[in-house]
């Protein structure tokens, strides 16, 4: 079905929980062949760490990343199933890893070579972070320039714009520390320390951009046959080239996510459908653009109610 007003998003790290897709796993025979397909792609049980744990492996970015990849995608194949009919966005994006899962809804990689991707891209990121440690912090309430500016000064980096009012930086500890000073010092609301392995999105992940680089060059990328919306610079990509350029470059480089957002509403989308675990992607959408309707489907209850009216 034609749905030309309409957009998918997919979520990033961060957004795992032991358990996640199981209840899809067991209800929508869709969904199954997503957790299968995965499973064999990647020559071991993905699903088995998804819905039982334990947590801290199910944390470890090789894990994560691609855990969180099938649960979108089974998500989306559950919901069509319910559905009785394809859907067709006009466009797709997703903050992050979440990038990656767009690729093969959008018919760019198939399943089998998105996931294994994820994992590599998983791998390389844990053996940058070993390398070169380093932590992020969400700025909350600074004006953009303002928080560009702080990161120059102490040598860290803007790693995620998510919307007016949130900002994400990030470096080594003692830079972001300082950062965190500086813009409670110079009038933001809060500056508050995330919980992740390492600086993303940031210089400091040089060290997965070349393997990453490698891995991606070897796969048989297509033309995307529905535009994603690219996390570097907030535009529509339509080449295959122009993804492979985006994935490795979107490593190192800050995610524009409110751009992103409002490239799709000034091209005319009307409502969003965040697919995946949690509804940090949805939160982010309100707090950009208000009058935009947005859904979260990732479990049995949100796919039975939803509608397209």
């Amino acid at each position: 079905m034609t749905t030309g007003n309409l957009a998918f998003l997919f979520p990033g790290q961060g957004s795992q929980v032991v358990g996640m897709g199981h209840q899809l796993y067991d209800s929508s025979p869709a969904a199954r062949q997503v957790f299968d397909r995965i499973d064999e792609a990647l020559g071991r049980s993905l699903t088995q760490i998804m819905f039982d744990g334990p947590e801290d492996v199910l944390q470890k970015t090789i894990n994560a990343q691609p855990a969180i990849m099938a649960v979108s995608l089974a998500s989306l194949k559950a919901l069509e199933e319910n559905l009785g009919t394809t859907l067709s966005p006009s466009f797709l994006a997703g903050h992050s890893l979440g990038e990656y899962t767009a690729l093969p809804i959008a018919g760019a990689l198939d399943i089998e070579n998105t996931a294994r991707l994820v994992q590599e891209r998983g791998r390389l990121m844990q053996i940058a972070c070993d390398q070169r440690p380093g932590t992020m912090a969400a700025i909350l309430g600074m004006d953009e320039s303002v928080v560009l500016d702080i990161a120059q000064k102490t040598g860290t980096y803007v790693s995620n714009i998510n919307t007016a009012e949130q900002i994400v930086i990030s470096g080594d500890e003692s830079g972001v520390l300082k950062a965190m000073e500086l813009a409670i010092a110079g009038g933001a609301k809060k500056a508050i320390s995330l919980k992740v392995g390492g600086a993303f999105h940031s210089g400091l992940m040089e060290p997965a951009r070349q393997g990453l680089e490698d891995a991606v060059s070897k796969l048989p990328f297509s033309n995307p046959q529905i535009p994603i919306v690219a996390n570097c610079t907030g535009e529509p990509l339509s080449t295959a080239d122009s993804i492979r350029s985006e994935l490795v470059g979107q490593i190192t480089q800050c995610v524009q996510w409110r751009r992103s957002i409002e490239y799709m509403i000034d091209a005319d989308v009307t409502r969003f459908v965040e697919l995946g675990p949690g509804k940090a992607l949805a939160g982010m959408v309100k707090r950009i653009n208000k009058d935009v309707p947005v859904v979260s489907v990732g479990d049995l209850d949100s796919i039975q109610t939803f509608t397209l009216s």
